[in-house]
Protein backbone atom coordinates (compact mmCIF):
# COMPACT_ATOMS: atom_id res chain seq x y z
CA UNK A 1 0.00 0.00 0.00
CA UNK A 2 1.42 3.36 -1.00
CA UNK A 3 1.79 6.49 1.15
CA UNK A 4 -1.12 8.38 -0.43
CA UNK A 5 -3.53 5.52 0.36
CA UNK A 6 -2.19 5.23 3.91
CA UNK A 7 -2.93 8.93 4.45
CA UNK A 8 -6.50 8.42 3.22
CA UNK A 9 -6.94 5.51 5.65
CA UNK A 10 -5.58 7.64 8.50
CA UNK A 11 -8.16 10.30 7.55
CA UNK A 12 -10.92 7.69 7.95
CA UNK A 13 -9.47 6.64 11.32
CA UNK A 14 -9.51 10.28 12.43
CA UNK A 15 -13.30 10.50 11.94
CA UNK A 16 -14.28 8.60 15.13
CA UNK A 17 -11.58 10.48 17.06
CA UNK A 18 -13.04 13.77 15.81
CA UNK A 19 -16.56 12.67 16.79
CA UNK A 20 -15.46 11.48 20.23
CA UNK A 21 -13.82 14.76 21.17
CA UNK A 22 -16.66 16.79 19.69
CA UNK A 23 -19.44 15.08 21.62
CA UNK A 24 -17.59 13.99 24.76
CA UNK A 25 -18.13 16.16 27.79
CA UNK A 26 -14.43 16.77 28.36
CA UNK A 27 -12.58 20.01 28.87
CA UNK A 28 -11.41 21.51 25.55
CA UNK A 29 -12.91 18.58 23.65
CA UNK A 30 -14.31 20.89 20.98
CA UNK A 31 -10.88 22.47 20.45
CA UNK A 32 -9.25 19.07 20.09
CA UNK A 33 -12.03 17.98 17.71
CA UNK A 34 -11.50 21.10 15.61
CA UNK A 35 -7.76 20.47 15.41
CA UNK A 36 -8.38 16.84 14.40
CA UNK A 37 -10.85 18.02 11.75
CA UNK A 38 -8.34 20.54 10.35
CA UNK A 39 -5.57 17.93 10.23
CA UNK A 40 -7.86 15.43 8.51
CA UNK A 41 -9.01 18.08 6.03
CA UNK A 42 -5.46 19.12 5.18
CA UNK A 43 -4.48 15.47 4.72
CA UNK A 44 -6.86 15.36 1.74
CA UNK A 45 -4.65 17.80 -0.15
CA UNK A 46 -1.52 16.00 0.97
CA UNK A 47 -2.57 12.54 -0.22
CA UNK A 48 -3.73 13.94 -3.55
CA UNK A 49 -0.45 15.76 -4.05
CA UNK A 50 1.59 12.68 -3.16
CA UNK A 51 -0.49 10.43 -5.43
CA UNK A 52 -0.05 12.76 -8.41
CA UNK A 53 3.52 13.87 -7.78
CA UNK A 54 4.91 10.39 -7.13
CA UNK A 55 2.66 8.60 -9.62
CA UNK A 56 0.89 6.66 -6.86
CA UNK A 57 -2.62 6.88 -8.30
CA UNK A 58 -4.39 3.54 -7.78
CA UNK A 59 -7.93 2.23 -8.16
CA UNK A 60 -8.01 1.73 -4.40
CA UNK A 61 -6.98 5.37 -3.94
CA UNK A 62 -9.69 6.52 -6.34
CA UNK A 63 -12.18 4.74 -4.06
CA UNK A 64 -10.79 5.43 -0.59
CA UNK A 65 -9.93 9.15 -0.98
CA UNK A 66 -13.44 10.39 -1.82
CA UNK A 67 -14.90 7.97 0.74
CA UNK A 68 -12.66 9.47 3.43
CA UNK A 69 -13.71 12.99 2.41
CA UNK A 70 -17.42 12.13 2.50
CA UNK A 71 -17.13 10.37 5.88
CA UNK A 72 -15.30 13.30 7.45
CA UNK A 73 -17.59 16.03 6.13
CA UNK A 74 -20.79 14.02 6.70
CA UNK A 75 -19.80 13.17 10.27
CA UNK A 76 -19.04 16.80 11.02
CA UNK A 77 -22.28 18.04 9.48
CA UNK A 78 -24.41 15.47 11.31
CA UNK A 79 -22.71 16.32 14.61
CA UNK A 80 -23.35 20.03 13.96
CA UNK A 81 -27.06 19.25 13.51
CA UNK A 82 -27.03 17.28 16.77
CA UNK A 83 -25.37 20.25 18.49
CA UNK A 84 -28.04 22.63 17.16
CA UNK A 85 -25.55 24.62 15.07
CA UNK A 86 -26.89 23.68 11.64
CA UNK A 87 -30.38 22.97 10.30
CA UNK A 88 -30.96 19.38 9.23
CA UNK A 89 -32.31 20.34 5.78
CA UNK A 90 -28.95 21.87 4.86
CA UNK A 91 -27.16 18.65 5.79
CA UNK A 92 -29.68 16.62 3.79
CA UNK A 93 -29.06 18.87 0.78
CA UNK A 94 -25.27 18.54 1.07
CA UNK A 95 -25.22 14.79 1.68
CA UNK A 96 -27.92 14.25 -0.95
CA UNK A 97 -25.72 16.00 -3.52
CA UNK A 98 -22.88 13.66 -2.56
CA UNK A 99 -25.10 10.60 -3.10
CA UNK A 100 -26.24 12.00 -6.46
CA UNK A 101 -22.69 12.62 -7.68
CA UNK A 102 -21.54 9.21 -6.47
CA UNK A 103 -24.48 7.60 -8.27
CA UNK A 104 -23.77 9.50 -11.47
CA UNK A 105 -20.14 8.47 -11.34
CA UNK A 106 -21.18 4.86 -10.77
CA UNK A 107 -23.48 4.91 -13.79
CA UNK A 108 -20.76 6.53 -15.87
CA UNK A 109 -18.24 3.90 -14.74
CA UNK A 110 -20.52 1.06 -15.82
CA UNK A 111 -20.54 2.66 -19.26
CA UNK A 112 -16.75 3.01 -19.35
CA UNK A 113 -16.90 6.76 -18.77
CA UNK A 114 -15.38 8.97 -16.07
CA UNK A 115 -16.95 12.09 -14.61
CA UNK A 116 -13.93 13.91 -13.24
CA UNK A 117 -14.01 16.20 -10.24
CA UNK A 118 -14.81 19.70 -11.38
CA UNK A 119 -13.52 23.01 -10.14
CA UNK A 120 -17.00 23.63 -8.71
CA UNK A 121 -16.68 20.43 -6.69
CA UNK A 122 -13.27 21.46 -5.38
CA UNK A 123 -14.54 24.93 -4.44
CA UNK A 124 -17.53 23.27 -2.74
CA UNK A 125 -15.23 21.15 -0.63
CA UNK A 126 -13.14 24.11 0.50
CA UNK A 127 -16.20 26.22 1.35
CA UNK A 128 -17.79 23.35 3.27
CA UNK A 129 -14.62 22.77 5.28
CA UNK A 130 -14.31 26.48 6.09
CA UNK A 131 -17.99 26.51 7.08
CA UNK A 132 -17.59 23.49 9.36
CA UNK A 133 -14.53 24.98 11.05
CA UNK A 134 -16.28 28.32 11.58
CA UNK A 135 -19.24 26.53 13.17
CA UNK A 136 -16.98 24.35 15.32
CA UNK A 137 -15.22 27.43 16.72
CA UNK A 138 -18.48 29.36 17.19
CA UNK A 139 -17.71 32.02 14.57
CA UNK A 140 -14.51 33.03 16.36
CA UNK A 141 -12.85 35.56 15.87
CA UNK A 142 -15.69 37.15 13.91
CA UNK A 143 -17.99 36.90 16.92
CA UNK A 144 -15.81 39.51 18.61
CA UNK A 145 -16.96 42.12 16.10
CA UNK A 146 -20.49 40.75 15.62
CA UNK A 147 -19.79 39.72 12.03
CA UNK A 148 -21.91 36.69 10.99
CA UNK A 149 -19.16 34.88 9.08
CA UNK A 150 -20.54 31.44 9.95
CA UNK A 151 -24.01 32.35 8.66
CA UNK A 152 -22.55 33.69 5.41
CA UNK A 153 -20.38 30.56 5.09
CA UNK A 154 -23.40 28.28 5.60
CA UNK A 155 -25.35 30.04 2.83
CA UNK A 156 -22.28 29.98 0.57
CA UNK A 157 -22.07 26.21 1.19
CA UNK A 158 -25.72 25.79 0.25
CA UNK A 159 -25.30 27.84 -2.93
CA UNK A 160 -22.09 26.15 -4.10
CA UNK A 161 -23.54 22.71 -3.27
CA UNK A 162 -26.46 23.43 -5.60
CA UNK A 163 -24.23 24.91 -8.34
CA UNK A 164 -21.76 22.02 -8.24
CA UNK A 165 -24.62 19.49 -8.22
CA UNK A 166 -26.16 21.05 -11.31
CA UNK A 167 -22.70 21.13 -12.92
CA UNK A 168 -22.37 17.35 -12.40
CA UNK A 169 -25.85 16.77 -13.80
CA UNK A 170 -24.92 18.72 -16.93
CA UNK A 171 -21.68 16.75 -17.30
CA UNK A 172 -23.61 13.49 -16.90
CA UNK A 173 -26.28 14.29 -19.48
CA UNK A 174 -24.65 11.86 -21.93
CA UNK A 175 -24.58 9.16 -19.27
CA UNK A 176 -28.12 9.28 -18.00
CA UNK A 177 -31.45 9.70 -19.66
CA UNK A 178 -34.06 11.62 -17.71
CA UNK A 179 -36.92 10.33 -19.93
Amino acid sequence: MNLANKISIVRILLVPIFIFFLIAEIENGNIIATIVFIIASLSDSLDGYIARHYNQITNFGKFIDPLADKLLVSAALICLVEMGKLPGWIVILIIGREFMVTGLRGIAATNGMVIAASNWGKIKTVIQIVTIISLLINNYPFSLINFPFSTIAVWASVLITIISGVDYLIKAKNVISLK
